[in-house]
């Protein structure tokens, strides 16, 4: 299937991220729509129950889907900038087949819109901290995808116990993890230029205060322009295990992509000269082939059969040779 960009006069750099959006709330194509396994036992499908937590000044909405007493460890999702929790239900479907999923909307973002103050990676982080305490939540895991995958690594070093395996998809520990370029375009970004997209479209059904849009536009362009990030110190004492996954062409840089993968243990010598793995190693990389930052919200099967085992501390399987 062709993918067609709904914003074609963003062609400069700026589009890594703002298409990105506009595309994971359009229909997905054929590869992302195959079936989801049928959910387990105890697990209600894809038919969420919603809530929302005040915390600091706003209404952060969330979405449980499945049972959160079935005894499984929650998997907490985390959307990217300019999106919401229902832009992610694509990944959220089959990854919910297994386990409870709670899928939250950012600050300002979604159901959790109309929200002044600025936004941080620390502030987002306490906010899904918060809706963990009011769901009774002891620990979960977590993904998020961009700006959630940032929130993501935030949330693991601010309540390390609370929070399990990260899955970090297309998302930075650092600024400066982003390729210059992508952030020079995100600094030119105006109300205007979403006028009339999915994105436009989605903000002003879902938020409580539709009129508002313009103060998420200048709050991603404050965030991506704020210096941010966390010591190796911090990454490498997160205690729960960590995949990286990015893709060849992505926003985030390759390098980044790999130190961040270092710092939470993989490139490990001794696991690398045996030549098999006999357990779940402590970090996880993929870099999926001629895969933008737009793209990767394409793959979704490939993403969902690469996290469900890793998510399950499953060894990677013997080779039959």
């Amino acid at each position: 299937m062709t993918r067609r960009s709904p914003l074609p006069a963003l062609a400069s750099a700026f589009a890594t991220i703002a298409v990105a959006a506009t595309l994971a709330a359009l229909p997905q194509p054929a590869a992302a729509e195959a079936p989801a396994p049928k959910p387990a036992a105890g697990q209600s499908g894809s038919t969420p129950r919603n809530g929302e937590v005040d915390v600091a000044g706003a209404a952060i909405h969330y979405q449980v889907y499945g049972d959160l007493k079935s005894g499984r460890t929650p998997l907490v999702v985390l959307h990217g900038a300019f999106m919401s929790a229902d832009a992610m239900k694509p990944l959220i479907d089959p990854l919910a087949a297994t386990r409870p999923v709670i899928a939250v909307d950012a600050r300002g973002h979604g159901r959790s819109g109309g929200v002044d103050g600025p936004l941080s990676y620390d502030r987002m982080a306490d906010d899904t901290a918060a809706v963990l305490d009011s769901l009774g939540v002891r620990q979960a895991d977590v993904l998020g995808y961009s700006m959630g995958g940032s929130t993501a690594v935030a949330l693991a070093v601010k309540h390390p116990d609370r929070i399990g395996k990260q899955v970090i998809l297309s998302a930075t520990s650092r600024l400066d993890g982003w390729y210059p370029e992508v952030l020079a375009g995100i600094s030119k970004l105006t109300p205007e230029i979403f006028a009339g997209s999915p994105i436009d479209t989605e903000y002003k059904r879902l938020s409580p205060a539709p009129q508002k849009f313009p103060v998420l536009v200048a709050n991603i362009k404050s965030l991506d322009a704020t210096p941010f990030g966390w010591s190796d110190a911090a990454v490498r004492a997160i205690p729960g295990r960590t995949m990286v996954i990015i893709g060849d062409a992505d926003g985030v840089t390759l390098d980044h992509a790999i130190q961040l993968f270092k710092l939470r243990g993989g490139g490990d010598v001794a696991a690398a000269t045996q030549g098999f793995l006999t357990s779940a190693p402590k970090a996880r990389l993929a870099i999926l082939p001629a895969t933008s930052h737009i793209g990767i919200m394409g793959e979704v099967p490939a993403i969902a059969a690469m996290v469900t085992p890793f998510l399950d501390d499953k060894a990677p399987p013997p080779p039959s040779f």
